[in-house]
Parts: structure tokens; sequence; C-alpha cells
């Protein structure tokens, strides 16, 4: 089972990455490709953040507190996964969950690691400028130039490009807080081949929870049986 894991991460991060260099090197900003006309299409942005384009914040810090998360999480799946691998117990599906989460983790920090490094932040595109505490552009108080993002190692953009573009039919009713309405998109967010590794996987785990982890809690429960026994 080791050997199909590394299969499937390995695979997962190539096609991840063959992907994402091709946006950048081959589409501008906000650029559309229509995949399938009013349901999904390749838009070109990049996002300082996590899956979907949630962040922590628009400074240095938010960031490198990003990529130390991200490089945390993947050294504790590893070890997880590693320790599943050694009993020999653990259900292939919840190992394949894993791996989809692991790879998906390590596609977007390849991005914070190694982007800044490989290409020139280009002060003309729009996710590569600062933005302050409050949401808004940084300017350069003597030239009024816009200011350039803190960039380097664990400070590169997430590459994102798949968006579905299918809109709420005309009968949907308003729900305001959940930003349901006519006419809206059903599913906005911009993501990644990472991104739906991660969700995946996420997934899977949600909905196989008990099949997953019911007979480790039988073995805990039956361990503390056996031993209540023997005192």
């Amino acid at each position: 089972m080791g050997k199909k894991i590394v299969i499937i991460i390995g695979a997962i991060l190539l096609v991840d990455q063959i992907i994402k260099v091709w946006v950048k090197t081959s589409m501008g900003a906000f650029e559309s490709i229509p995949v399938i006309d009013g349901f999904f299409q390749l838009y070109y942005i990049e996002n300082r953040g996590m899956a979907f384009g949630a962040t922590l914040g628009g400074g240095a810090w938010a960031k490198y507190t990003l990529s130390i998360f991200r490089i945390v999480a993947i050294i504790g799946i590893a070890i997880y996964m590693r320790k599943l691998l050694k009993e020999n117990q653990a259900p292939r599906g919840l190992l394949i969950a894993l791996s989809l989460i692991f790879a998906g983790a390590a596609g977007n920090l390849i991005d914070s690691l190694c982007y800044d490094l490989i290409w020139s932040v280009d002060p003309n595109l729009p996710w590569n400028l600062a933005i302050g505490s409050d949401g808004m552009f940084e300017f350069d108080p003597e030239t009024m130039e816009p200011l350039i993002r803190p960039n380097g190692f664990l400070l590169g953009s997430v590459v994102d490009m798949f968006q579905f573009t299918t809109t709420w039919p005309s009968w949907t009713p308003e729900i305001d807080f959940l930003g349901i309405r006519p006419g809206n998109e059903i599913f906005g967010a911009i993501w990644n081949f990472a991104d739906l590794s991660i969700s995946v996987g996420v997934g899977l785990i949600i909905l196989n929870y008990r099949k997953f982890f019911n007979k480790e809690e039988k073995t805990l429960v039956s361990e503390g049986v056996a031993t209540d026994e023997s005192e």
C-alpha cells in the first residue's frame, strides 16, 4: 500500500504543478477560457491564502503563518500515515483520503515556497500589490506608487484557475445571508487541482467516518475492558 500512496501523491503533485505552470506562463491576468460554456471555465488569478481564496490577512506574517501551518500539517499527516502503514490495519480508503489531503496541501505549499524564486513579482498584476490591514492597497507616501507585496521564500501566491459559472435559476428564492439569489453564481470560488484533492480527501473522511474509525474505537474499548478485568 505504501507504494500506491507514493504514486497517488506523486501523480497529484505532477498534475497540479503542470496545470499551474501552464496557466502562469500561458494565460494573462484574469483571462478566461471556456471549457464547458455556461458551466465551467479556466480563469487565471493568484491568491495569498488557502483553498478557494480564504486568507489570514495581507501582510508578510499572515503569509508566513499560513505557509508554516501548511508545513506542520503536512508533517503531521505524514507521521500519522506512517503510523497507520506500520500497524497495517487502517482501511485503504482512509489512507487514500489522507494521501489526497497531503498531496493537495503539498501542491499549494510548492507555490508558496518556490514561485517567487522562479518568477519575478510583476507590479502590474493586482495580486502582487501589498494590502494593508484595512484591506486596501498600500502606496509609497512619497511617490504614491503602489507597494509590492512581501515576496520570497514561503511568500509566493497560489495559482488558481478553475471556476464554475453556473448561476441560480430565475425561480430560486432569495436567501441573502447565503448569497443565494437568481442570477448569482452557485459556486463562484476559483480553485485549483490541489484544492480539489484536499476537498475530496476531507469529503471521503466525513462520509466514511464511522467506517474508517469505528474499528479503532472498538479496539480501544476492548482494551479498556480487558484492563479492567485484569485489575
